[in-house]
């Protein structure tokens, strides 16, 4: 993978850095599509079982990088035609948002500094939020007349709730750790200095954790957000079979009959 995108595997949790500190981790076409084939890898790759999503720098990511932006909006106008820039929401943020919030296993977003635009959207799509004290939220999109993407029309008032998301959205501006965290945002927050031994403690827990009721967990969530009761009652007997035959679960059984602690196997 690309240098700007750093990806580490170690004992079941994948950690994938954005790098590129100079730009505050814009998010320039390199990036893009490293981030989407990193995240993509970690997905489908067993040996995963929780991922760590961070940034090195003072920022998170402040979203689309606007210089390179700016140079593809002027080739698509002398094209005449839609061209590639806006394709980036269906080639780029949609596969990230995507892998991020379906994958079978928990990602965690540690949030170092600003996570602006569609780096805001990468952290909400996140199950869990891990946030520096020092750290800000901004939607962004209607300050350069565009509207919401990376799925942030569909976290975001899941977080805050409609009325509060429509503000934010229609009147982006700085949001701090703390108001992040009154809001529901940020699931904690931590002084900076200790965000990435947080973080690491967060992720490796989960790690080691029952990976498939975690991958249930997941899913029981996205389907009961757009499904009535009893839709939803089905879903979870549903998925409560599934994660009672698993191997965790007779470990979990056992050992809490024996007074011990599970080591759980991840499947």
């Amino acid at each position: 993978m690309a240098d700007t995108v750093l990806y580490e595997l170690t004992d079941g949790l994948a950690t994938i850095t954005l790098n590129r500190p100079d730009a505050m981790n814009a998010l320039n076409t390199e990036v893009k599509e490293a981030l989407r084939d990193t995240l993509r890898q970690a997905a489908e790759d067993p040996a995963v079982r929780a991922v760590l999503l961070t940034a090195t720098g003072r920022a998170f990511c402040v979203g689309q990088d606007l210089k390179e932006h700016i140079g593809l909006l002027a080739e698509d106008r002398e094209r005449g035609g839609e061209g590639r820039t806006m394709r980036t929401v269906r080639e780029h943020y949609n596969p990230i948002v995507t892998a991020i919030a379906t994958m079978p296993k928990p990602v965690v977003a540690a949030v170092n500094g600003v996570a602006a635009g569609a780096g805001a959207g990468f952290a909400f799509a996140a199950d869990y939020r891990l946030v520096a004290d020092t750290a800000s939220f901004n939607t962004s999109f209607a300050g350069v007349a565009l509207t919401a993407d990376s799925g942030v029309s569909w976290t975001l008032q899941r977080l805050v709730g409609p009325a509060r998301a429509a503000d934010l959205l229609l009147f982006p501006r700085g949001i701090s750790a703390q108001e992040a965290l009154d809001l529901g945002i940020a699931a904690r927050v931590v002084p900076a200095a200790e965000l990435a031994a947080e973080a690491q403690a967060v992720a490796r827990r989960l790690a080691e954790g029952p990976t498939g009721a975690y991958a249930a967990i997941k899913e029981s969530l996205a389907y009961s957000a757009a499904h009535g009761l009893l839709d939803s009652l089905a879903k979870e007997d549903e998925l409560q079979v599934r994660a009672g035959a698993s191997e965790d679960h007779r470990i979990a059984v056992e050992a809490f009959v024996k007074k011990e602690t599970p080591r759980f196997l991840g499947r």
